[in-house]
């Protein structure tokens, strides 16, 4: 029965994989995710881990192109240090002040390590490292 179950998930996440756009990231961590938990914890787990894949998945989707040049294009600022890597997904600490992108305002960016990074601006996750 977990075979059927999990080729069924399989197939099932195929499809939503081959969809496309904005909400890309969200559906491959969503597919990923579910067909995990399916093997791990069976339909429960299947559930769970679509959840967890959803939210990794969204939290993933790099910043559309115009926000990073804008990023590349603005006068470097000075650079704060962090004990931490910077690391896409990885939040840096909340005192790092970050200044928010005008025209999407789902980003911000700051300069930590002397690498301009681009962030959540709500829960500081590193979204891009602009090299």
């Amino acid at each position: 029965m977990k075979k059927i179950i999990v080729t069924s998930l399989a197939i099932l996440a195929a499809g939503f994989v081959t969809q496309a756009g904005a909400q890309q990231g969200t559906v491959n961590g969503a597919a990923g995710g579910a067909v995990t938990g399916a093997i791990v914890g069976g339909p429960v787990g299947a559930a769970v881990g679509g959840v967890a894949g959803a939210i990794a998945g969204t939290a993933l989707d790099p910043p559309p192109r115009e926000v990073v040049t804008y990023v590349e294009q603005q006068p470097a600022s000075t650079s704060v240090t962090v004990e931490q890597p910077i690391a896409v997904g990885k939040p840096i600490p909340q005192s790092v002040v970050v200044t928010p992108v005008p025209s999407n305002p789902k980003y911000a960016y700051t300069v930590v390590n002397d690498q301009r990074v681009i962030v959540d601006p709500q829960t500081h996750t590193v979204v891009q490292v602009i090299q």
